[in-house]
């Protein structure tokens, strides 16, 4: 039988080397993703990553696991779009299974204006070769009918998109199948380090500082923190477009298999789904101050509660298990910043607002060839650094959950 096992070993603890090719920031989703295709892409093995708390401790292991490409504009569909199809394969490539199940995502519509809105995306996603289609109140009940297409009696529902193509995975997995693969490769991944500061010599970034005084070298710094990105960068000397806002969510003890995939309200700003451990999950919108405080609130909790009940009328008899706030960098166009700074070998991955998880495949991919080629790729080119100096913002707050 012990031939049907094997024994692994996820992560090493390893010292901290005096030099690295690369330091990433941050032992998220996204900025494990970066190391990892770093080394398995551009063999960049010599690369650290430095946690101040444990891998997926901040917004990663705070997300409402959806997966999707289904959004506004023509620089984030194509983006998403491939970032879905890596997702696909994602457990192969990493060896370790991430629970990526492809389950649909629906998205109803209880005003003209949201269903016109939908309609839009649904043309523009298909021109870039994304799935998305829109319904009427009958077609919902034939992929969902456990809408209440009456909204509680005060808000009916008029129609919804529906994205065959939305899929969730469970992201503790996502963070140690990335995090073990890039270990697999040479990276360090160091775990309870946090970063205390940036070396600079002139107008470029040559290291970083770590707790109880290390000074480590790097070729490149990458900074890939989500919501205290701003904390980050005036160790830089940067100020950046960014604000930080919490965004809540709720899960119920588990609850016998009912719903499959994402049911959203576009108009009453809640998403429901189901882990695979039979919770039922629900978000909302972002808050509207600013704060890094992770307490989430009982206001928050009736309030969604209230909400997913009148499009999901079932979820009356389910007992909420616990709450969790995480914190979103938002930008002034809701896209995220993928690029090298003004600083010269400061790197950002950040202003990912409420998509980080969904996009960190190819937000990885795509900013290891940035930083081992120095040439930008063509689908992060539009989210650039620089775009807010000359004017050239990718607006998508609807897509973003913060209209």
């Amino acid at each position: 039988m012990s031939g049907l096992f094997r024994k692994r070993t996820f992560l090493r603890h390893s010292g901290v080397k005096p030099r690295y090719d690369v330091v990433v920031i941050g032992g998220g989703v996204n900025g494990l993703s970066l190391a990892y295709n770093l080394a398995a892409s551009h063999g960049i093995t010599n690369v650290a990553v430095f946690e101040r708390a444990y891998i997926g401790s901040g917004g990663s292991g705070r997300n409402t696991q959806v997966v999707r490409a289904n959004y506004n504009t023509p620089e984030t569909v194509p983006l998403y779009k491939r970032s879905l199809e890596i997702w696909r394969t994602l457990s192969a490539e990493l060896d370790l299974n991430i629970l990526f199940s492809t389950q649909g995502e629906l998205d109803l519509c209880h005003t003209r204006d949201s269903l016109e809105i939908e309609r839009d995306k649904s043309l523009l996603n298909r021109a870039y070769g994304v799935h998305t289609d829109v319904l009427t109140v009958d077609d919902v009940l034939k992929v969902c009918p456990l809408v209440d297409v009456t909204g509680g009696g005060e808000l009916p529902v008029l129609g919804a998109s529906y994205h065959p193509p939305g899929s969730i995975a469970r992201h503790d997995s996502v963070v140690w199948a990335y995090a073990s693969a890039a270990e697999r490769l040479g990276v360090d991944v160091h775990e309870g380090r946090a970063v205390t500061g940036l070396s600079t010599i002139g107008d470029r970034c040559t290291g970083v500082g770590v707790e109880s005084g290390l000074e480590v070298e790097a070729g490149a710094v990458v900074s890939a923190v989500a919501g205290y990105t701003s904390i980050v960068a005036r160790m830089a000397g940067l100020r950046l477009p960014i604000s930080t806002h919490p965004l809540q969510a709720f899960v119920t003890e588990p609850y016998a298999h009912v719903l499959d995939g994402l049911v959203s309200s576009m108009d009453l700003s809640i998403y429901v789904s189901q882990t695979a451990r039979g919770e039922l999950l629900a978000g909302a919108e972002i808050l509207p101050y600013n704060t890094y405080s992770t307490a989430s609130t009982f206001e928050f909790l009736a309030e969604a509660s209230r909400r997913s009940i009148q499009i999901l009328p079932f979820m009356a008899r389910a007992r909420a298990m616990r709450q969790w706030a995480g914190l979103c960098d938002m930008t002034p166009d809701s896209s995220p910043i993928l690029g090298e700074s003004e600083v010269d070998g400061f790197f950002l991955m950040a202003g990912m607002g409420t998509w980080g998880f969904k996009g960190s495949p190819i937000f990885g991919r795509t900013m290891a060839e940035l930083i081992a080629t120095g040439r930008t790729p063509e689908l992060i080119a539009p989210f650039a650094p620089g775009r807010f100096a000359v004017d050239r913002m990718v607006p998508d707050a609807f897509s973003a959950g913060t209209h």
